[in-house]
């Protein structure tokens, strides 16, 4: 039990280091901002959240966290939703 144990977090810490072999296809995220929080959605490859500015913009700081957080898993500037 230990040696397999320590064989799936060798393989894990591998796996770990070539980001290309995970791809996120759905995440929810809470970003805690100044004025409380917000909720940011990767899903189909675009992030947006909920906040009043992304709905103007689409574009706001929490999808700017949310994707200076997971840089190595999600392309860069990731497309905001259309209509969204």
């Amino acid at each position: 039990m230990q040696s397999s144990l320590h064989g799936m977090i060798d393989k894990a810490h591998r796996h770990a280091e070539e980001p290309d072999r995970v791809q996120l296809s759905r995440l929810d995220a809470t970003v805690r901002g100044d004025n409380g929080d917000h909720e940011v959605q990767l899903a189909e490859g675009r992030l947006s959240c909920n906040c009043d500015h992304y709905g103007h913009e689409r574009l706001c700081a929490h999808v700017l966290t949310v994707e200076r957080v997971l840089k190595s898993y999600i392309p860069a500037n990731a497309a905001p939703f259309p209509g969204a």
